[in-house]
């Protein structure tokens, strides 16, 4: 049977389709009117057009459907909170309903956001396992607070549907890799100059992961046992060996041909850099940015806090590529296009 895949021309949704196909699973992608449906056709999906919000087009999309993976979400940082939440909460609320009514799988691609920033840091080195309490979460960030609504309504409607509804919740931090719009072709760029800032010793282990990686998550919760309820999974990591800061920069450096020079900065200046920018976007837009630039320098300088035993306990999951793989992978998309 189908799998129904949304945001299937974004970085997540995007590999999901390809997984699912590279062993010849029959995939429809929901995708919006002005991303057209060349890219997921591409990836050998039937594409349906129209918008996460609207709910006719759920309907004709989850028609027949095994499994729904809900990869769309609004993460620009420019938008209002109206939107994130219609997109974030209210997609997801019609992702739920559409599940229900196929009685299909739902694998919604949550956030680590959902936890807290810059406070999930705080924990130390595997510190945040599923059950780590939330956290109390900047006014401004839009896209953590919709992220959390989302994933709290999927865990309710699930818990309350008496077995009829199976839902997972898959957390990833910060993804990188082909078709990406932000985190890579940024980190290229800097790159590229030869010259980047290295913040502190460099010898913490980013919380970065591959969207292959992210993707075989994901196709391993839809072939799970059937189970009703409600799980969620951290999957913030590529396979071993782990790099660290200052190995990951070199990898994607080495990757692109280019000799790296890293400028150490200390962490306490970064972190006093940081809460100094921070006050003067608060100024010039309101709370607008209050928490997110040293949430950005927790990122940068701490340890990896997210514990992933349970999707391997649970799932049999581990990362199918590591980091080096993944890089190269990344680097001779971006170099091709």
């Amino acid at each position: 049977m189908t799998v129904l895949v949304t945001g299937g021309s974004g970085l997540v949704g995007s590999h999901v389709l390809e997984a699912l196909r590279s062993r010849g699973e029959p995939v429809r992608a929901l995708v919006r009117r002005e991303s057209g449906g060349g890219l997921v056709a591409a990836f050998g999906a039937e594409p349906v057009i129209g918008d996460v919000t609207d709910a006719e087009t759920w309907r004709r999309a989850a028609a027949g459907v095994r499994g729904i993976v809900h990869a769309a979400a609004l993460v620009a940082h420019r938008a209002p909170f109206e939107a994130f939440e219609r997109v974030n909460v209210g997609g997801t609320r019609l992702a739920t309903e559409a599940a229900r009514r196929a009685g299909a799988r739902l694998i919604h691609v949550s956030s680590v956001a959902v936890y807290g920033r810059s406070v999930a840091y705080t924990a130390g080195r595997h510190g945040v396992a599923e059950d780590f309490p939330f956290q109390p979460l900047p006014q401004r960030d839009f896209y953590a607070r919709t992220k959390r609504m989302a994933e709290e309504l999927v865990q309710r409607e699930a818990e309350a549907s008496r077995g009829s509804l199976s839902a997972v919740a898959i957390r990833p931090n910060v993804i990188y890799g082909e078709r990406d719009r932000l985190f890579t072709p940024r980190l290229i760029a800097t790159l590229r100059r030869g010259l980047v800032p290295q913040i502190g010793p460099g010898t913490n282990h980013l919380s970065c992961v591959y969207a292959g990686n992210v993707a075989s998550a994901v196709v391993a919760a839809l072939d799970a046992p059937p189970r009703g309820g409600f799980r969620a999974y951290n999957v913030t990591h590529d396979a071993p060996p782990l790099l660290t800061q200052r190995e990951f920069l070199a990898a994607f450096a080495e990757a692109l041909g280019v000799r790296l020079r890293c400028i150490p900065i200390p962490i306490l200046i970064a972190r006093v850099a940081a809460e100094s920018w921070s006050g003067v976007l608060r100024t010039l837009r309101p709370r607008r940015y209050a928490g997110l630039a040293s949430a950005a320098v927790w990122f940068l300088v701490g340890e990896n806090p997210y514990v992933t035993e349970r999707i391997r306990a649970e799932l049999g999951w581990t990362p199918p590529l590591d980091a080096r793989a993944a890089i190269q992978r990344s680097v001779t998309w971006f170099a091709g296009r």
